[in-house]
């Protein structure tokens, strides 16, 4: 695979509309082109300890961040037509199939692979777990920002790019 966008989302809550960021790295030709990365303003628009422990994000990041609508607007058009590839996708495609729910926005049928189960196949039991940054690094990607959304889109596009 040499033409797709690798996606990662960061969630405020237990819901998976809650988006609070998103990083987005689109490949074409084998070859990264493009990156992008938001704060979102996560709907419903609280917090969980959990989540904060996890990516360090909070209210005082988002607040005057822009809703999901205007930072797919942005996104959209760089990726239409691709693929989209998450490590663990079913998060990832359902964050977005739920923050478009919410929106009430027209969801354009994105077809997902998931760097995860690809992972599970080419590997097997060689790799002590199948975590992205476990991944990342047998793949020659070195992941220092691991659950900032933009570190972990370009280290699920490097490993997509080695194993799909």
């Amino acid at each position: 695979m040499t033409d797709f966008a690798a996606i990662d989302f960061e969630t405020a809550n237990e819901c998976p509309s809650s988006v609070c960021s998103v990083g987005v790295v689109v490949v074409r030709g084998g070859e990264i082109t493009e990156r992008f990365y938001s704060l979102i303003h996560p709907e419903p628009d609280y917090y969980q300890w959990f989540c904060r422990r996890v990516h360090g994000l909070g209210p005082e990041d988002t607040d005057d961040a822009p809703v999901f609508p205007y930072v797919w607007e942005k996104i959209a058009p760089d990726i239409e037509g691709l693929p989209l590839v998450a490590h663990n996708s079913r998060f990832d495609e359902g964050c977005l199939k739920a923050v478009f729910r919410v929106y009430r926005m027209d969801y354009p049928d994105y077809v997902f692979h998931d760097t995860l189960s690809a992972s599970r196949r080419y590997f097997g039991s060689t790799l002590p777990d199948h975590r992205l940054q476990t991944v990342a690094a047998v793949c020659g990607h070195d992941l220092l920002q691991h659950h900032h959304a933009l570190a972990d889109a370009e280290a699920c596009a490097s490993i997509a790019l080695k194993i799909l």
